[in-house]
């Protein structure tokens, strides 16, 4: 019986320290962000402990104001995404298809975002799509503009899609490596036309790599800072800038904290959402 018991106590025990840290660095400081956004705050003295209130919730549940943001950060975030599919998923498929040297050179050129800062890259956008900008000046000389691009959204959407773009392309391209060649050749060969081919029995296949990517870009898109920061100036909210102007221009941390959650909650629900959507679909395709 002993033998037993510590046969089913070993994974908890090896798993232990893991959890501890989880515990640790994650749920308890969400636990205390939680408690947090209940408390009274008073703009003479800041928030004041032991007294609990929902009038953060209710403000931004009932203020324009927040709506708004909030619905400005959801759909830049699935623009975002839905960019990134559709470039990213076809740029896969070719890294898949391609030998090397040139797939490990188109490889590096993918990755290569990653390995610089987030905020060089947004200065490095926003002197792009500047008044004098590169991007203004190729546009002169096609005869248009100036046109205004920094601090709009479409500045957001550029430099987000540069960012994330990545975490689209390693996902499909992963799922693209268990896909057995032979299948497509044998749908070839019975006289499936490529673009059934790729329809039929390509995409299925990689639904799960373009899920977890969609799903990794559009949280990442939702909850970033420095982009919308830097390339949506000051009038260009988003959710990440909101909380961060209430903890330290307004330093009403409950209504930061309210924020935050409320993000936290929301994206929550819009990822588990489409995970069953697609997941659905994904079974379904494949019977």
């Amino acid at each position: 019986m002993s033998s037993v018991l510590k046969s089913k106590a070993t994974p908890w025990w090896l798993s232990g320290p893991a959890l501890l840290l989880f515990t640790a660095l994650l749920l308890v400081p969400l636990a205390l962000t939680a408690v947090l956004s209940f408390n009274v705050y008073d703009p003479a003295t800041g928030p004041k402990s032991g007294e609990f209130t929902l009038a953060h919730y209710a403000l931004v549940f009932s203020d324009s104001y927040y709506l708004g943001i909030f619905w400005r950060t959801f759909w830049v975030s699935a623009l975002v995404t839905l960019i990134c599919v559709l470039v990213g998923a076809p740029e896969a498929y070719l890294l898949s298809r391609m030998r090397n040297p040139w797939r490990s050179v188109l490889l590096l050129v993918v990755l290569a975002p990653l390995l610089v800062s987030v905020v060089v890259r947004a200065f490095g956008w926003s002197m792009l799509l500047g008044p004098e900008g590169a991007v203004n000046g190729l546009l002169g000389l096609l005869g248009i503009g100036p046109v205004k691009i920094l601090y709009t959204s479409t500045a957001v959407v550029i430099a987000l899609v540069h960012v994330m773009l990545p975490f689209m392309v390693i996902p499909v391209w992963t799922s693209l490596q268990k896909l057995d060649p032979g299948v497509e050749n044998a749908a070839l060969s019975l006289n499936a036309t490529p673009f059934t081919t790729l329809r039929r029995i390509v995409l299925p296949q990689v639904m799960p790599g373009i899920l977890s990517g969609s799903l990794i870009v559009f949280g990442l898109a939702a909850s970033s800072f420095a982009i919308p920061g830097l390339l949506g100036g000051r009038r260009l909210k988003m959710v990440a800038t909101i909380v961060y102007d209430e903890y330290l221009s307004e330093l009403n941390w409950p209504l930061g904290a309210a924020v935050a959650l409320v993000l936290l909650v929301a994206n929550l629900v819009v990822m588990l959402s489409y995970n069953r959507l697609v997941e659905g679909r994904y079974k379904k395709a494949l019977g």
